[in-house]
């Protein structure tokens, strides 16, 4: 079935018809008394034999009756109907979109080409497919995801954009600035049709963000993060400044190996000390870091790569990573070595005992974001081809009696905080030149309910040439866990709101304050300047600054 086929289908189940409206209530009483969600969809079936209500008919059943008065809200009833409440569990909800397919400058031998999609993206992944639908579109695809989100019941006032495909670096920067003005007039809700004369002149120069920008500090859907990827090789001073002019807060880089022999003859183009430096320069200049690494590279072991791995935290610490394993694509250059027997794959059970050997290792101040890629498993030629491999690796450890600490697997999520009962911790660590506060509220039982990342960079940081940060400490990151609420919502035991996030911004003050700094910037999102300047912070030219 094509994809705009399916998606016909999915809209015809979800419009709302005087009948489901009345199953809608029925069901929603039954759930509020206790009912399985699912028990009572199916108790309940549609006329004509047109199957079930659909959860996300549900959840939009549920807001039209509270609109109308004709239901009180109920936010544990809406919890119960909720589609997938893991997605917005970490605070902020994400939408991902890609850009359009663009030459790379990396010839790596392991990424995939279609000329479809921008370098190392398939079509048939799930938000490659988002994404081509829309015709790479930067507002349809924003608009849309909004929108469905919304339809699952998912709240979408902080919104993290995570932009994908390939390479951003090496994407024209007037496309660039573009790219993201479409992504914040979505969030701001402007007026379509006067975006469409925008839409195809992104090739003149002037296109100026700033008034999104401005406008997104207070609209509805606020951008509380902002993700691109690139590689080590394209990032330098030059290249911080425009990524703080876009209102980029988080780096992506494909690290992939840390041994030169291995990215050399994987044709990475690039070598361990150029994503040494790079990092470097992230972390001087306050942004968060994510890490790609990938087992299974030609040549590698999974020996080889328990030792590799442990090299991350030698001296990079990434803020997150990404486990990418390796695999093997028809339209890779490394399936040619595969046919002549100079590549093989790792099996599923070879990948699940190397990262259930290192993830424990993984230390509490990193997030494991992912463990494998969501490459359908119809696109790999040999080796692992299970999506569901992280459930897999904890099914494995559990056996051996190990636990992950990274930051991930120790999320309160939407568990009750007693704010009494929090710990205050601070696990300092050393990243190259700066020395790094892991500042957290931690429950009794080690879950975290939000921490502060701050960076103590030494006289001999890397410099960035930004006039903001001179000689001050930085906040890379503030986040507070817990189910995403909408902004100004209250909900009893939620750790969004027990003001951990200023306990905490108070805590690393006085931390930067005992090491001799008199100044702190933060590096805040577009959407998140006003939390800061209500906290005496002031605007700079690229970041918000304090006297402390």
């Amino acid at each position: 079935m094509e994809i705009s086929e399916r998606r016909q289908r999915w809209k015809k189940f979800n419009i709302l018809t005087p009948e489901k409206l009345a199953l809608a209530h029925i069901v929603l009483d039954e759930v509020r008394e206790g009912s399985d969600v699912m028990r009572a969809l199916r108790a309940h079936p549609l006329e004509d034999g047109e199957g079930y209500l659909t959860k996300a008919a549900l959840v939009a059943a549920y807001n039209q009756m509270v609109e109308a008065g004709t239901l009180e809200a109920d936010r544990i009833l809406l919890d119960k109907i909720r589609m997938k409440p893991m997605r917005t569990l970490s605070g902020v909800t994400t939408v991902t979109v890609l850009t359009k397919a663009y030459p790379c400058p990396g010839k790596c031998i392991f990424c995939p080409t279609d000329v479809r999609m921008p370098k190392s993206y398939l079509p048939d992944e799930p938000g490659a497919m988002r994404a081509l639908e829309h015709q790479f579109d930067p507002y349809e695809q924003v608009h849309a995801r909004l929108r469905a989100l919304e339809n699952l019941g998912h709240p979408t006032d902080k919104i993290e954009l995570l932009i994908l495909g390939g390479t951003w670096s090496s994407y024209r920067r007037d496309y660039q600035e573009w790219f993201i003005k479409r992504c914040f007039d979505a969030m701001n809700e402007l007026e379509r049709g006067a975006l469409r004369e925008h839409a195809d002149k992104f090739e003149t120069a002037g296109v100026d963000i700033s008034q999104a920008q401005t406008i997104n500090e207070t609209t509805s859907h606020r951008n509380v993060g902002l993700v691109i990827e690139t590689r080590p090789d394209e990032i330098n001073a030059d290249e911080l400044r425009w990524l703080r002019h876009l209102g980029v807060t988080k780096v992506q880089m494909g690290a992939q190996s840390f041994d030169d022999h291995i990215l050399e003859i994987n044709k990475r183009g690039h070598d361990v000390e150029s994503t040494r430096k790079a990092t470097a320069l992230l972390r001087a200049a306050g942004f968060k870091i994510v890490l790609h690494w990938m087992p299974n590279l030609l040549g590698a072991t999974p020996q080889s790569d328990r030792a590799d791995f442990a090299k991350l935290w030698a001296d990079f610490c990434p803020d997150e990573i990404k486990i990418y394993p390796n695999q093997l694509l028809a339209n890779a250059e490394l399936y040619e070595y595969w046919k002549r027997g100079e590549f093989h794959p790792y099996t599923t059970q070879e990948l699940v005992d190397l990262i259930a050997d290192i993830k424990p290792s993984i230390p509490r101040y990193c997030r494991v974001n992912r463990v494998i890629r969501d490459i359908p498993g119809n696109n790999v030629v040999e080796g692992n081809t299970r999506t569901s491999l992280r459930q897999d690796i904890q099914s494995e450890m559990k056996k051996r009696g190990t636990v992950c600490q990274c930051v991930r697997c120790r999320e309160v999520r939407g568990k009750v905080v007693e704010a009494e009962t929090l710990r205050l911790d601070d696990l300092t660590y050393q990243a190259g030149s700066a020395e790094e506060h892991f500042i957290s509220f931690v429950t009794p039982d080690d879950g975290l309910a939000g921490f502060i990342r701050l960076s103590l960079p030494a006289k001999n940081s890397a410099l960035t040439g930004m006039s903001d940060l001179d000689a001050a400490a930085l906040i890379r990151e503030v986040h507070v866990y817990g189910q995403s609420l909408a902004v100004g919502a209250e909900q009893t035991g939620a750790a969004q709101h027990l003001g951990l996030g200023t306990r905490l911004l108070e805590e690393a003050e006085n931390v930067a304050r005992k090491n001799g700094f008199s100044r702190m910037a933060v590096i805040s999102a577009i959407g998140t300047r006003h939390y800061y300047l209500d906290r005496g912070f002031e605007r700079g030219e690229y970041y918000l600054v304090k006297k402390i």
